[in-house]
């Protein structure tokens, strides 16, 4: 597999992939994502939906350079910061507020400035008292909380969330989606809101998160509407019956 330039192209555009192709396994014959054109912009909020193998989580790790594209364009913004966050989030064994740190240290804050930004950034997610705890004695919602002020503490322009509420219990689930609107919708008349492109299985999140839903299938796009129009029944069963499938089973 080879890796494709990505190419600067005009700021209201986060994401521009014409063609894009991903092959994994041995000998890349694993077709990830399969001719995939897809344009972002700046401020939308686009949820990944699917079953398990779709490509959603492959199409993340490509938006955000973790995984090469094996054919195809990939044009991306060159100005902004880019945070994703994993299911299960990574944490080292440090206390919460030293995982925050190191986060930002290796963006290049000058460490000496790190401990304020960390500790402000607890407070945001109402952790601030568990601050010097190990971050890996916390339970997953905590957790993904913490992973959540780790990315906020970078000011990011875009969020890029891999089932970010999956393998949580339900209140954990509301706290940490509930956290996610905070961070990305942005206060109405503000400055443009930060760029939020998520996977999910839940449907009621992806109806009060996203304004714009696509469907894979296989590693092939297969719908690309409004949230809306997604969730029109008629209209969807019309447009895309296979994804028309997936969210009646979604549903049951």
């Amino acid at each position: 597999m080879t890796g494709l330039p990505v190419t600067a192209v005009l700021p209201a555009v986060c994401f521009d992939l014409r063609n894009v192709q991903v092959h994994l396994g041995p000998a890349g014959r694993l077709q990830a994502l399969s001719d995939i054109y897809l344009r972002i912009q700046a401020g939308e909020r686009v949820a990944l939906v699917g079953a398990n193998g779709s490509g959603k989580s492959t199409l993340l790790r490509t938006l955000h350079g973790l995984q090469h594209t094996s054919g195809g364009e990939l044009h991306a913004s060159s100005q902004q910061r880019v945070a994703m966050l994993f299911q299960r989030p990574h944490m080292l064994r440090l206390s919460v507020r030293l995982n925050i740190q190191l986060g930002l240290w290796l963006k290049g804050v000058a460490w000496a400035e790190t401990r304020a930004l960390a500790l402000a950034a607890l407070e945001r997610v109402e952790l601030g008292h568990i601050a010097e705890r190990n971050a890996r004695a916390l339970s997953g919602g905590q957790q993904q909380r913490v992973a959540l002020a780790r990315a906020w503490a970078l000011r990011p322009d875009v969020w890029l969330l891999d089932e970010p509420t999956a393998s949580l219990d339900p209140h954990a689930k509301r706290e940490v989606e509930a956290q996610i609107a905070e961070f990305t919708l942005g206060d109405p008349g503000g400055e443009r809101p930060p760029t939020l492109v998520f996977s999910s299985h839940n449907l009621g999140q992806v109806k009060r998160l996203a304004s714009r839903v696509i469907y894979l299938e296989q590693g092939r796009l297969l719908a690309d509407l409004p949230v809306a129009d997604f969730f029109n029944h008629d209209l969807l069963r019309s447009l895309c019956p296979q994804a028309h499938l997936f969210v009646q089973g979604e549903s049951l």
